[in-house]
């Protein structure tokens, strides 16, 4: 993609917040006044997240990812080369961040039906992420791939991550029996030097590997080899991504939240949770961007929903982060968001133009409520629903607001993850939360440990059996 200074402004997104003013929602929005007054609580947050870029114990090396990967891109361009030379299958072994980021990736800027497509109507292999330990689905995939054509990308920081090191196992095994060679059929993904997949790749001889870095935290991984490699691999433009990362935030350069449109979200967001607005709604009117809502779930739910401040207060913070498609689900959500709690934000992503407008033809006249559409295009239809929901939300007081994308493309796909991203850590800034830890999803991960005899975990076994000896309450 030849991004000049010129095309950059014309593939620029866009954040509209006219639905969170008082002047369309009256006082149900925000007045100028109120937003003003949450100028230095926002300053404060931009100067943490500006003050502490880059630093690894911070777990905040994601910020500087658009600029320090010219040489990975290279060998990541040069590996993705090969693989669509060598194989037929490229399937992604991973969870959380690990899958949703290529998942989200591969479905906004890959044909929808991508593997249906015959092989010359693809850039690169089918491609699978499989982000579950469901028995049904692994035996599933086996049955439509060929283990001996298929390219494993393994991805894990720790290499002990069980669901991923649990497909490895059965992968690896697979491959055993069919006569391959496993370093052939295997990438990893993993941490520079200690970790199991770092065993393993010794074992093998040295499997081909690229770095998770030190501070970079798996829902912030996207815009690293995580999710570099899986979308080369697939022939996107992935300098055209990190060029979008870096375009935002540029962008985003000012303590000023009206002219910093991530900052603008977060303080947005910050003043509705303030106000009890305590649950989330993405909306993409666009297919393609459907996996957006599933990649910012984690991303918002897993840095924001904290028990404790950074200053030990106990605070129950958080968002909870709600997906819904349009216009699929006017018909099945938008009910309860116009006229149920108010309890709601709602944020819609927009597309101006769409891949393709397609015509709607003209027939039934006879019949006017059908005979209407006739003439019209579906990218006309899908618009015209968007702004609709989001007058009749305005109408009845709900907080909504729309981010705008020119097109869906590697570019601005780029700036929309970089500002997701800002805007999550400016937020975590506001609520004075650790927005990079987890220690909610470590207790479960010990506690499965326990439950599967890990050595370690003795006492937490014990605890866990007496539990289930307790009388439960069954129907």
């Amino acid at each position: 993609m030849n991004l000049t200074d010129e095309l950059k402004k014309t593939l620029r997104i866009r954040v509209d917040y006219t639905n969170m003013t008082d002047k369309y929602l009256g006082d149900k929005g925000y007045s100028a006044k109120q937003l003003d007054a949450l100028q230095p609580t926002a300053q404060k947050a931009y100067s943490y997240v500006a003050d502490n870029r880059g630093k690894d114990e911070l777990f905040m090396g994601w910020t500087e990812l658009p600029y320090n990967q010219d040489e990975i891109v290279k060998d990541i361009l040069a590996t993705a080369k090969s693989v669509r030379e060598k194989f037929d299958t490229f399937v992604v072994l991973g969870i959380g961040g690990s899958a949703l980021g290529p998942t989200m990736a591969f479905n906004a800027l890959c044909h929808l039906h991508y593997n249906d497509l015959p092989k010359e109507k693809r850039k690169g292999p089918r491609f699978f992420v499989e982000d579950n330990v469901d028995p049904v689905r692994m035996k599933d995939l086996l049955d439509v791939i060929d283990v001996r054509t298929t390219c494993f990308n393994v991805i894990s920081k720790s290499g002990a991550t069980s669901e991923t090191m649990t497909q490895y196992l059965i992968i690896s095994d697979l491959l055993k029996k069919a006569g391959a060679n496993l370093k052939d059929h295997l990438i990893f993904t993993t941490d520079a030097a200690r970790g199991n997949l770092v065993k393993i790749s010794n074992e093998l001889g040295g499997v081909k590997s690229y770095i998770l870095p030190d501070g970079v935290g798996g829902r912030f991984s996207q815009l690293c080899p995580v999710g570099l490699l899986p979308a080369a691999v697939l022939g996107l433009d992935i300098e055209a991504l990190l060029a979008g990362a870096a375009y935002m935030d540029g962008l985003c350069k000012t303590g000023d939240f009206r002219k910093n449109p991530a900052l603008l979200a977060a303080t947005l967001q910050f003043a509705a949770m303030k106000d009890g607005k305590n649950i989330g709604v993405m909306m993409p009117y666009s297919d393609n961007l459907r996996y957006v809502s599933d990649w910012y779930a984690q991303l918002w739910a897993e840095s924001l929903g904290k028990n404790v401040t950074l200053s030990g207060k106990a605070c129950n913070a958080g968002q909870t982060p709600v997906k819904a498609l349009g216009v699929t689900d006017q018909h099945s959500q938008v009910q309860l968001y116009t006229e149920g709690p108010f309890d709601k934000v709602v944020t819609f992503l927009s597309v101006d133009q769409y891949k393709t407008p397609f015509p709607i033809p003209k027939g039934c006249e006879n019949i006017p409520d059908v005979g209407f559409l006739g003439g019209h295009t579906m990218e006309e239809l899908i618009q015209a629903e968007n702004k609709a929901t989001a007058f009749a939300l305005t109408k009845a007081g709900r907080l909504n607001y729309t981010i705008s994308l020119p097109e869906v493309n590697e570019f601005t796909l780029g700036q929309l993850l970089y500002f997701f991203e800002l805007q999550t850590a400016y937020t975590g800034a506001m609520l004075d939360v650790d927005t990079y830890n987890q220690p909610g999803v470590e207790a479960g991960k010990k506690a499965t440990f326990a439950l599967l005899g890990k050595n370690g975990y003795a006492d937490q076994k014990k605890e866990l059996d007496g539990a289930a000896s307790d009388p439960k309450y069954v129907v």
